[in-house]
C-alpha cells in the first residue's frame, strides 16, 4: 500500500537532486517569468521521474490571487490530459489541488471516481495518475500532476521519490512567485509614479489656462475624466498632448 503521508520522504543519499536544484536556481537567477519557469519545472520533473521501464509526463497548475491560472506541461500527453480534466472541471489533479491531499489512480481502467474524466483519459495511452499538491506557504496554490504510461506506474518508492522532487520544486516555485510579486509591485509603483507625474503636469497647465488654484484645477481634471468616462491619467496625457501640439482636444477646461 502506498503511504500518502507527505512527511515520509526518501533519504537524501537515495535521490540526487543536485542537477534539478541547480537548474531551478539558474532560472531564478536569470529572472525567468513564471510561465517559462513552470514549463522548465514540468519538463525537469518528468525527466527526473522517468525510468527506462516507466515514462512519466508532468503537468503543473498554479493558482494565484488576482492572476490568471498558470499551467505548464512537459509534453503533449500531459497537455491533452490537463485539457480534458479542465473541460470537466473535475478529476484527480483538481481534487488534489482542492483537498490539498495526494491523489493516486493506480489503474485508470478500474477507477470509479471521476467517471467522465476517466472515460476520456482512457482514450489516451495513460495508465496511472499521481497528483501531489505543493506547499507554497500561502503564496499560491499549486499541484504537480504525474502521468505514467503504465498501469500501477507509481509504486511505494516512486511515490516517495515524487514527493521529494515535488518538495524541491515547491521551494524554488515559492521563490519564483515571490520574485514575480516584487516585480509586479515595482512595475505598479513605476506606473503610479508616471501617472502622478502626468497628472501634476496637467494640473499645472490647467492652472495656467484658467488662472485657478491647484485644487480647482485638479477638480476640473476629475470632472473631465468622469464626463468622458476615461481614466484620469488618460485625460491628463491628453491635456499635455494638446499643449505639446501632438493632438487636438476640443474640450474646454472651465471651472
Amino acid at each position: 500500500m502506498i503511504n500518502h503521508s507527505p512527511g515520509a520522504l526518501p533519504d537524501e543519499a537515495q535521490l540526487d537532486l543536485t542537477d534539478f536544484l541547480e537548474h531551478l536556481q539558474n532560472l531564478l537567477v536569470n529572472n525567468t517569468d513564471i510561465r517559462e519557469f513552470l514549463e522548465d519545472l514540468a519538463e525537469m520533473t518528468a525527466r527526473k521521474l522517468t525510468t527506462p521501464a516507466n515514462t512519466v509526463a508532468c503537468g503543473v497548475t498554479v493558482i494565484r490571487r488576482k492572476k490568471p491560472v498558470a499551467v505548464a506541461e512537459s509534453d503533449l500527453l500531459a497537455r491533452r490530459l490537463e485539457d480534458i480534466q479542465n473541460s470537466f472541471d473535475d478529476g484527480p489533479c483538481l481534487t488534489a489541488l482542492r483537498t490539498r491531499k495526494i491523489t493516486h489512480v493506480p489503474d485508470i481502467r478500474h477507477e470509479v471516481r471521476w467517471p467522465d474524466y476517466m472515460k476520456a483519459a482512457a482514450r489516451t495511452n495513460v495508465g496511472s495518475i499521481l497528483a501531489l499538491p505543493m506547499e507554497l506557504n500561502n503564496t499560491a496554490e499549486a499541484v504537480v500532476n504525474l502521468y505514467s504510461t503504465r498501469v500501477h506506474g507509481f509504486g511505494e518508492e516512486d511515490l516517495l521519490t515524487a514527493q521529494r522532487v515535488t518538495a524541491t520544486g515547491a521551494k524554488a516555485l515559492h521563490l519564483a512567485l515571490k520574485i514575480a510579486q516584487l516585480k509586479d509591485a515595482r512595475e505598479n509603483l513605476a506606473a503610479a509614479l508616471d501617472s502622478r507625474a502626468a497628472i501634476d503636469t496637467a494640473v499645472g497647465i490647467i492652472m495656467a489656462q484658467n488662472r485657478c488654484s491647484r485644487d480647482n484645477a485638479f477638480q476640473i481634471l476629475v470632472n473631465a475624466s468622469s464626463h468622458r468616462n476615461i481614466k484620469l491619467r488618460a485625460v491628463a496625457e491628453g491635456v499635455i498632448a494638446q499643449i505639446a501640439g501632438d493632438q487636438c482636444i476640443t474640450a474646454v477646461f472651465d471651472e
